[in-house]
């Protein structure tokens, strides 16, 4: 029996920012490996189950990030369905159900994995996952209990019966409540992982939320293909009810086992958590990147782009990009929204963007902007093209740092090598190419009245945006 990695991957993490931003989400981030971010940890741990093609469930602004990060850990096949708006985990699976029935036989499982967990226990994992396909070859609706280490308040909690059964759901608990969970041996934290199939989920949320279950049929049914994504009809889709798979299934359906986990479990949600998971050092301390730290302890530093030193502090978060640097009590974890929020209210793009942004041929990086002019440095990856467009509002002045760009200037076509440099007036259609084998790095200095990214009328663009 063919079992499908379902990866979640919806959220944005402002909970961690400002490391974590809405166009490059904590879940496309390294925070507990040098080398992998979450989603690619999360994709790695399945591939020893002899799983199918995976399908990823994804906010539309992130589907190429999401691609790239998924070819460069060698998944070259996969199903990218692009949510066109977040409507929590019970339409989302629902998406995945309805593809997973498109491309696989009928008795496929589906395993459901946010893309932000980390587990380093993968014999655990593997034994737990297992277990469960026993369980969902018997049409069950299998949930993961992780077995919980400290009374904590910030879980869901299921309690466990015999045989796997699941006795209920309960929800955050205060200190006392969860303490009383802890040593009554009973109850597992609720880890948002699952495995069914897809028929048994569907045939589930049609019974106990017929609403749910034929807006997503709806929105599903008039999908498009695009490139290697799956598109869903965002009118229909928007007109979904909004409901995690607890509340709409879970919590209702006769069909639900518990298999419980026992192996290390982190949802990296906060910096606090974040700060749990990490190796510490002697003053126990989390130190990332470029950092000093004299008579302190108890604290998580990380630095981004340049040195940080802290001096005589306890209990502090520190973190610093090249755009923001946070400094908060490590207990304030969870109010760093309450500043993403006056970010946004603000209209500022703190929340949005970090200083470097990458795009689908490459990325960008802001070095310098003022009322009239912007310089950015431009990376452009072998063999890849940006639109072809013009602007309305702003001149620009590409100089070739390394490699060789093939340019569209109006009605030229021209060349341009290390040191060369070609200007745009307003106005003027214009494209960038790199038809070599090594990464192009420009300098672009723009000028003019108005300088926003939406100033871009785009004629032609292979990655359809």
């Amino acid at each position: 029996m063919k079992i499908i990695p379902v990866i979640l991957s919806g959220g944005v993490g402002s909970r961690l920012w400002p490391l974590s931003r809405e166009h490059f989400p904590k879940q496309c981030l390294p925070l507990t490996d040098k080398e992998y971010s979450l989603l690619q940890q999360t994709m790695l741990r399945t591939l020893s189950l002899e799983v199918a093609d995976p399908i990823v469930v994804c906010n539309e602004d992130h589907r190429f990030l999401i691609a790239q990060q998924l070819q460069s850990i060698g998944v070259e096949k996969s199903s990218i369905v692009l949510e066109p708006k977040g409507r929590n985990t019970a339409p989302a699976i629902a998406l995945a159900a309805l593809e997973t029935l498109r491309s696989q036989s009928d008795d496929a499982l589906m395993l459901v994995l946010p893309a932000d967990h980390v587990i380093r226990d993968i014999d655990a994992f593997e034994a737990t996952i297992k277990q469960a396909v026993e369980l969902a070859k018997q049409d069950a609706l299998v949930t993961f209990g992780v077995q919980p280490t400290r009374p904590e308040t910030g879980y869901g909690y299921i309690r466990s019966g015999e045989n796997f059964s699941v006795v209920e759901f309960v929800e955050k608990p205060n200190a006392e409540t969860a303490q009383a969970y802890l040593d009554s041996g009973e109850y597992l934290w609720n880890s948002g992982m699952f495995l069914f199939s897809a028929q048994a989920y569907l045939d589930e949320l049609a019974l106990y939320r017929a609403d749910i279950f034929q807006a997503v049929s709806q929105a599903y049914a008039q999908r498009l293909d695009d490139l290697d994504f799956v598109r869903i009809d965002a009118e229909l889709f928007g007109q979904c009810p909004e409901e995690s798979i607890d509340f709409a299934v879970m919590e209702s359906t006769k069909k639900a086992k518990v298999v419980p986990y026992t192996g290390d479990w982190s949802d990296i949600g906060a910096w606090d958590a974040l700060y749990d998971y990490a190796d510490k050092d002697a003053d126990n301390n989390v130190l990332l990147g470029d950092v000093m730290s004299e008579d302190s302890s108890n604290c998580l530093v990380r630095s981004e782009s340049r040195l940080v030193a802290v001096v005589g502090v306890n209990d502090l978060v520190v973190v610093e990009t090249a755009d923001a640097v946070l400094v908060m009590d490590k207990n304030n974890a969870q109010d760093v929204k309450k500043i993403v929020k006056r970010i946004k209210a603000e209209h500022r793009e703190e929340h949005m963007y970090h200083t470097t942004v990458h795009r689908p041929w490459g990325s960008y990086q802001t070095v310098d902007l003022g009322i009239r002019h912007q310089v950015k440095r431009i990376m452009v990856k072998p063999g890849e093209k940006l639109s072809v467009q013009m602007h309305h509002h702003r001149a620009e002045h590409w100089v070739v740092v390394s490699g060789t760009a093939k340019v569209q200037n109006g009605e030229q076509e021209i060349l341009l090598t290390e040191n060369e440099s070609t200007y745009i007036p307003v106005g003027v259609v214009h494209a960038l190419e790199n038809p070599g084998k090594i990464p192009l790095e420009l300098v672009e200095v723009q000028s003019g009245s108005y300088l926003g990214e939406d100033d871009i009328v785009r004629f032609s663009d292979r990655y359809g945006r």
